[in-house]
C-alpha cells in the first residue's frame, strides 16, 4: 500500500483510497511490487537449482500463478472482497505453495510467508488472527520434507508471522483512515447544513422585518397622494432608507458578520409600530438600561427575538397598542434576562412558522428558551429568556 498524503491533498493514492487513474494504479504496483523482491529465491532455483525444462516451465508457471492471485488479493483489499472469496483464494495460495515446495525444494517456502501477508491484508482482524498463525504453521510442516529444510525454516518463520500481522495492522489502519475521511465528510455536509440554515433564518428575519416596514410605507405614501405630497414624499424617503439598509443587512448576513443589537432593534421597532399606527410601549433605546453580563451571542438573540415579534404584530395582529419590556428576574437557576413583546390585536402567527422555529434554535444556542402565545381573551405574547452571565 501507498503510505501517501491523502488524495486530496496530493495527486497520489490516498491510504484506503482505490486508485481512479492509471497512474495511481501503476504507483500502487510499484509499492506492492518491492515486496515481490523476496521471491529471488525461487526465481534463482529456477535458474540454477539443476531442474528440468519440464520443471522449470511448470514452475515458472505457478509461480506467475501464484503471484497473480496474490497481487488479486492485495489489490482488492480496499473493496472488501466477501470473507468466503478470500478464503477460498488464500487456500488456492496455500496449496500452490504446498505443491510448489514440496516439488522443487525448500528455496520455494518463501511463497507461504506471501499466504500469510496476503490474509492478513485481505481478511478482518478476527479471522487474519487464526489465518495467519495457520499459514505459518503449514509452512512449518511442509518444510520437513524437503532436504535441508531446517537451517531454511529459521529465517521464515519471523517473517511470516511479523509481515501477517503488520498488514493486519495496516489493514486497521486503512480502515481507522477511510472512517476518519467519511467522517469528516458528514461533518463537512453537517456544517454546510447549519450555515444554510443560518442564512435562512437570517434572511426570513431580515427581509420580512424590512418588507413589511416597506409594505406600510408604501400604503402610507398611496393614501397621502395627492392630498399630502410633502408627507407622501417623506414616505417615499424612508422607504428608500429602509431598502438600502436592507440591502446592506443582507450583505453583512451573507459575510457572516451581521450581529443585531438590542438598541438597534428597539429603535427599529418604534419605527416600524409607529408606521404601522401602533401605539408602542418601548424601553428606552440607548441601551443604558440593558444588563451588562449579556454576552454578544445572547443579546444577538434577544435582537432576533424582538425583531420578529414586532414583524409579526405588524404583519398579523391588527393590533392596536404593542408594549415591549426588558427585565432581569431571579429564577431557582439563576438569574435571566426576559424579553416581552405584548399585543392586544387577534394573535400571532397560527402554527410556528420559520421565524418562530428560527427564534428558538437561536434561543437554544446560548441556553435560552422561548414562549409565544395568545395572551388572554384578545392578544398575543412573545417572551424570549436567556440565562444572565452564561457563555455561549
Amino acid at each position: 500500500m501507498a503510505l501517501t498524503k491523502e488524495a486530496d491533498e496530493v495527486p497520489g493514492i490516498g491510504i484506503g483510497v482505490k486508485p481512479l487513474t492509471f497512474r495511481q494504479q501503476l504507483v500502487k504496483a510499484l509499492w506492492i511490487s518491492i515486496w515481490l523482491f523476496y521471491l529471488s529465491a525461487p526465481v534463482t532455483d529456477l535458474i540454477r537449482g539443476g531442474h528440468s525444462t519440464g520443471a522449470r516451465i511448470l514452475g515458472a508457471l505457478g509461480l506467475v500463478a501464484f503471484v497473480a492471485w496474490y497481487l488479486v488479493l492485495v489489490f482488492r483489499t480496499v473493496r472488501q472482497m466477501a470473507v468466503p472469496r478470500v478464503l477460498v483464494s488464500l487456500a488456492v495460495l496455500a496449496a500452490q505453495a504446498t505443491v510448489l515446495s514440496l516439488t522443487l525444494g525448500r528455496e520455494w517456502l518463501v511463497l507461504f510467508v506471501y499466504v500469510s501477508i496476503s490474509s492478513g491484508a485481505a481478511l478482518p482482524p478476527e479471522i487474519s488472527r487464526w489465518t495467519v498463525p495457520g499459514a505459518t504453521a503449514l509452512m512449518i510442516v511442509v518444510a520437513p520434507a524437503l532436504p535441508g529444510w531446517d537451517a531454511y525454516l529459521a529465517g521464515l518463520v519471523v517473517p511470516a508471522l511479523m509481515g501477517g500481522f503488520a498488514m493486519v495492522g495496516i489493514r486497521a489502519m486503512i480502515r481507522t483512515t477511510m472512517e476518519l475521511r467519511e467522517a469528516r465528510a458528514t461533518v463537512a455536509q453537517l456544517a454546510a447544513n447549519e450555515e444554510r440554515l443560518r442564512m435562512a433564518r437570517d434572511l426570513h428575519d431580515l427581509l420580512g422585518h424590512s418588507l413589511s416596514l416597506i409594505t406600510l410605507k408604501s400604503e402610507l405614501a398611496g393614501r397621502m397622494l395627492p392630498d399630502q405630497p410633502d408627507a407622501a414624499a417623506q414616505q417615499v424617503a424612508d422607504i428608500e432608507q429602509v431598502s438600502r439598509q436592507a440591502l446592506v443587512d443582507v450583505r453583512e448576513a451573507v459575510s457572516g458578520y451581521r450581529r443585531p443589537t438590542l438598541p438597534g432593534e428597539l429603535a427599529g421597532a418604534r419605527t416600524a409600530l409607529a408606521a404601522a399606527g401602533v401605539v408602542a410601549k418601548l424601553p428606552a433605546g440607548d441601551g443604558a438600561d440593558l444588563p451588562g453580563e449579556l454576552t454578544e451571542e445572547q443579546e444577538s438573540a434577544l435582537a432576533w427575538s424582538l425583531r420578529e415579534a414586532v414583524t409579526n404584530v405588524v404583519r398579523h395582529s391588527g393590533a392596536k397598542r404593542c408594549a415591549v419590556s426588558l427585565e432581569t428576574p431571579q429564577t431557582l437557576e439563576g438569574p435571566v434576562v426576559e424579553l416581552t413583546v405584548r399585543d392586544d390585536g387577534a394573535g400571532g402567527p397560527s402554527t410556528h412558522g420559520n421565524g418562530l422555529t428560527g427564534l428558538t434554535e437561536r434561543l437554544e444556542a446560548v441556553g435560552g428558551t422561548l414562549s409565544a402565545g395568545p395572551a388572554g381573551p384578545s392578544g398575543f405574547r412573545l417572551v424570549a429568556r436567556v440565562p444572565l452571565g452564561s457563555r455561549s
